[in-house]
């Protein structure tokens, strides 16, 4: 049985652990790399996986890390970025600062690990690498103007580098969530009408949870998936294509 080596950059998340476990699961490979050391040690531990502690905003550490993984590898198949940020701001109110945060954190490291994977799988067979976008990129939604525009720039990189890439059969895909319970949204969840109001918004009238994300996530990360690319798969309960009865 193919033995498959990936890189999750923001491991120690919620939805990128949840896809981890499945990863793993299956007898795979994975170089657990993410901000914080102590999480990502806690995750190692649990699975019995390599670490690697990185600023991904930071080009160089981005580049750092794929070195280590085709080290410990020899090969990389998959990538899969789950690093972002959350900023509800009308623009307006949001500062200079804000703004290019939330770019950096959101839209910079996706290009960056792009750029670095994609050198590390040109030489191979190829692979899948999965970003995030999100469903305020595809549809209106009240003070996300910061983090909209990152998530609708990731849109563009993926449908760019699928066209450049694809000839060496690296495959380039999103996943645009709506509302998941993970840490990152805690503040949003964990407040009764806030929640609420954001389950009415989703027309299943619920919020997702890390394994609706996870799924779909290992799925393209699959060499099964041989021939999606371009794709930026909407996992949101119906938020950006069906209009709420409530």
């Amino acid at each position: 049985m193919h033995q498959s080596n990936y890189v999750v950059l923001g491991a120690s998340g919620g939805i990128a652990s949840e896809t981890v476990r499945r990863l793993v699961a299956k007898g795979s490979r994975v170089l657990l790399a993410g901000r914080s050391e102590q999480k990502l040690v806690e995750l190692a531990v649990e699975l019995n996986q390599p670490t690697f502690a990185l600023d991904v905003t930071n080009s160089k550490e981005v580049d750092t890390c794929f070195a280590e993984a085709l080290r410990l590898f020899g090969k990389i198949d998959g990538v899969l970025h789950a690093v972002g940020s959350i900023l509800l701001k009308p623009a307006h109110l949001t500062t200079d600062e804000e703004w290019h945060s939330t770019i950096r954190t959101n839209l910079d490291s996706a290009f960056y690990v792009v750029r670095a994977a994609t050198k590390a799988m040109m030489n191979g067979e190829g692979g899948s690498i999965v970003l995030f976008s999100s469903a305020a990129a595809r549809i209106g939604l009240v003070n996300h103007e910061a983090i909209a525009a990152a998530k609708a720039g990731i849109i563009g990189l993926v449908l760019a580098t699928a066209a450049s890439y694809g000839n060496k059969n690296i495959r380039i895909n999103a996943i645009a969530p709506g509302l998941v319970e993970t840490p990152l949204t805690f503040r949003l969840t964990s407040n009764e009408a806030s929640l609420k109001a954001s389950k009415n918004m989703h027309a299943l009238g619920s919020i997702g949870e890390p394994c609706d994300i996870a799924s779909a996530a290992e799925w393209l990360l699959d060499p099964s998936t041989r021939w999606v690319t371009g794709q930026v798969i909407g996992i949101d309960g119906g938020l950006s294509s069906v209009r709420s009865r409530t």
